[in-house]
């Protein structure tokens, strides 16, 4: 065979080898997704800044026990003869006494608890005395224990299972029972503005919409109902997870659903729902087979969902996309103790120099809350645009009486860029999304500084060797008096001007002292004097 016969095989040969490359680098760009949340991590925080020593409440019921917000830390705890939760401001880490001062003002458990969007010192619980209680927290945090609340919100027939603030809306509050009713109340008033009545089982959960003009629930007979909340009224139906352990639904930014179950094999699962249908789903997908209750935490700025199962000791992580597949896995947080609740932290009280995207506050079977925080590991220290869009802040959008007229409106939104303690960006960018230049630094007038210099030389004495004599003399410096507010502050004020004048004369004071006594020793050893004669001439 000749050489060129090898020389056209080898070509062959790599011909196809490039194009199996090509291929297979398509295949793994649409396998691995080019995602900014992909390499987040979790991290749990050292001992020292965890909470000990908390009686975390034994209710079978299927709550998470425990709330967050910037300032307080509210955990239901186990009680004997009434229902009562603990708060804690944030800072107050390690063990708890023993005697600490408890919320304990129901007359049976606490069952659910969370904190006002809106103002961080309230809190509402719900109970298996079938009542909702309002309870303001001081700054700082309760010093005795709290019996009585700020405001009762009584027509439950039966135990209060869930309460839920509204998004945008002040003071309106959900609460849904046992009674299989849903009530929506005016907390400043204390009034029911609307009321749900259309299930024929047991609410497993109720989620608001973005804006909070629809709610989602989960019922005990395997239904997903989509409910206007004003009126009642059922807008859409249809059967979801079919499983005979709980399901809960949430709703999506963009109004899609999101929702854990079980499957007739008792698998878990995870759904997205399009709210506007749901005879199917958009997208199912079983995990495991374990018996816990997925408890799904949605960040509506960046679309991640965390999967916290009761029993679990994993946090999965997705990030939810509008295209299919719609829900994509990321990665999953292990630990050793499996959580008998948890809270999530909201994003005004992230640690933002670090780049932390969510916090969790995990409680053990052992009376520990451990603090667990994931991460996007980035370089700089910089502020980051892309991990931080504006986000919901603690201002009402809509008064409640504006809300139950048919006003809706989305969250108020904030700059996570306020809340960055880090160095900033050199350049900020308009409502345009152009760039805007740092401003200028002020110019000093170089033709109003003095060209003098500060040490005047006197002409040559004869007395002094030759030597030029320095006089005690200051160059006075002509300053410019600033005209603007801007020059105000690049300038220096009158007093620091006579305080640093002030020191340069006394300098030249000693300057003069020093010359005259170095002449007067040059002097004296010509003529063989003594020390003693020195000091002697010196004191006259």
């Amino acid at each position: 065979m000749s050489f060129d016969f090898y020389c056209a095989i080898i070509k062959v040969v790599c011909v196809v080898l490039l194009q199996h490359i090509i291929l297979l680098s398509i295949f793994m760009s649409r396998v691995v997704r080019n995602s900014k949340f992909r390499h987040v991590f979790g991290q749990a925080s050292k001992k020292a800044d965890c909470y000990e020593g908390i009686r975390v409440t034994k209710h079978a019921s299927d709550s998470t026990f425990c709330c967050v917000n910037p300032k307080f830390l509210a955990i239901i705890t186990e009680s004997a003869g009434g229902g009562s939760f603990l708060v804690l401001p944030l800072e107050n880490v390690g063990r708890v006494d023993r005697n600490v001062p408890l919320v304990s003002g129901h007359k049976a458990a606490v069952l659910d608890i969370a904190w006002c969007p809106h103002n961080d010192n309230i809190i509402a619980s719900g109970s298996d005395d079938c009542t909702v209680k309002i309870w303001q927290i001081p700054d700082g945090g309760i010093t005795t224990t709290l019996t009585e609340s700020t405001v009762d919100l009584i027509a439950h027939q039966r135990r209060v299972v869930q309460v839920v603030w509204h998004p945008s809306a002040l003071n309106v509050l959900l609460s849904s029972g046992s009674d299989m009713k849903i009530f929506i109340w005016n907390v400043s008033k204390s009034a029911i503005l609307s009321t749900v009545d259309c299930h024929t089982e047991a609410i497993l959960s109720v989620a608001w919409n973005y804006n909070g003009s629809r709610i989602v629930t989960s019922c005990k007979d395997k239904m997903f109902r989509v409910i206007n909340p004003r009126t009642g009224e059922i807008i859409q139906s249809g059967a979801g997870h079919q499983g005979g352990k709980p399901a809960r639904a949430i709703y999506l930014r963009d109004g899609r659903i999101f929702s854990t179950g079980f499957s007739k094999m008792a698998e878990r699962q995870y759904a997205v729902w399009d709210e506007n249908n749901l005879s199917a789903p958009l997208t199912m997908v079983e995990l495991d087979s374990s018996n816990g209750i997925l408890f799904p935490f949605y960040d509506e700025d960046t679309g991640m969902i965390f999967l916290c199962g009761k029993g679990d000791s994993a946090i999965r992580y997705f990030e939810y996309t509008p295209e299919t597949p719609y829900i994509h896995y990321l990665s999953t947080y292990l630990s050793s103790d499996p959580q008998r609740g948890i809270g999530n932290m909201p994003k005004r009280g992230l640690n933002i120099a670090a780049c932390e995207i969510a916090r969790f506050y995990k409680l053990l079977n052992s009376g520990v809350c451990e603090v667990i925080s994931f991460t996007v590991p980035r370089k700089s220290e910089l502020f980051q645009d892309d991990l931080y869009p504006d986000s919901a802040g603690d201002e009402h959008a809509i008064t409640a009486d504006e809300w139950i007229n048919g006003v809706d409106a989305d969250p108020k939104l904030i700059s996570i860029r306020d809340l960055h303690s880090g160095p900033k960006t050199p350049l900020n960018v308009n409502n345009n999304n152009q760039l805007i230049p740092p401003k200028q630094e002020v110019a000093f007038d170089k033709q109003n500084l003095s060209p003098k210099s500060s040490l005047e030389k006197s002409p040559i004495d004869n007395t002094n060797n030759g030597q030029p004599k320095v006089q005690s003399k200051t160059t006075s410096v002509q300053s410019k008096k600033p005209s603007t507010l801007a020059e105000k502050e690049d300038t220096l004020t009158n007093t620091q001007y006579d305080t640093i004048v002030t020191q340069l004369e006394g300098i030249m004071r000693r300057m003069d002292e020093f010359d005259r006594r170095l002449q007067a020793l040059e002097k004296r050893s010509v003529t063989n004097e003594t020390r003693e004669s020195i000091i002697e001439d010196d004191n006259l």
